[in-house]
């Protein structure tokens, strides 16, 4: 039995990932119900995969607490669980406290972790390791929490550019706080 990997990531309505703007984490949308269930999601036996700049921006933002949502007890359960680093340029130990850097493409290292993993395993952004990872068909689920803004003026890190084709099967759905939705999806490669 292999370990079922979900591909966690927060979006905007025009698919972008992160932005230069001042709209604040979450783009200003989080809400109580948002947050509570993003905490049960976590708080759960599970093993995070980062690709290295992802890592460095989770630990950077959890270093500073500067951002408010690093203060989120989401984000600190997520600190919390054991994590696996894919990476050629860092080298341990890292400033995270159960996590282990592996080098290597990220292909071979999830297949591997797949395999030998006795939890779920969960990967909160990276984005190009997750497109290679669901291109490789490594990727069981796709949980988009898609946030109510568009930045097409502020909007960086396109989810999705440059990945391959895919037809999803809507798996689950939820709408929180009035306006933001998880949809939970399974891929498979479009031929």
């Amino acid at each position: 039995m292999t370990a079922t990997y979900t591909f966690d990531v927060f979006t905007t309505l025009d698919g972008f990932g992160a932005n230069r703007g001042n709209w604040g984490g979450y783009w200003g949308k989080q809400g109580p119900e948002l947050l509570e269930h993003r905490l049960a999601l976590y708080d759960q036996e599970l093993r995070m995969v980062f690709g290295a700049t992802t890592y460095r921006a989770h630990a950077q933002m959890l270093a500073s607490g500067t951002e408010a949502e690093a203060r989120d007890p989401w984000v600190t359960r997520m600190r919390d669980l054991p994590a696996t680093v894919v990476s050629s340029t860092l080298e341990g130990p890292l400033d995270w406290p159960d996590a282990t850097v592996v080098s290597g493409d990220a292909v071979d290292v999830v297949a591997r972790l797949k395999e030998e993993s006795e939890v779920p395993l969960r990967s909160h952004g990276s984005l190009s390791m997750n497109r290679a990872l669901m291109a490789a068909g490594l990727v069981d689920l796709v949980q988009v929490t898609l946030f109510p803004v568009i930045t097409g003026q502020t909007g960086v890190d396109p989810v999705f550019q440059g990945g391959a084709d895919f037809d999803l099967e809507l798996i689950e759905s939820r709408t929180f706080d009035g306006h933001t939705q998880e949809l939970i999806y399974r891929p498979t490669l479009h031929v």
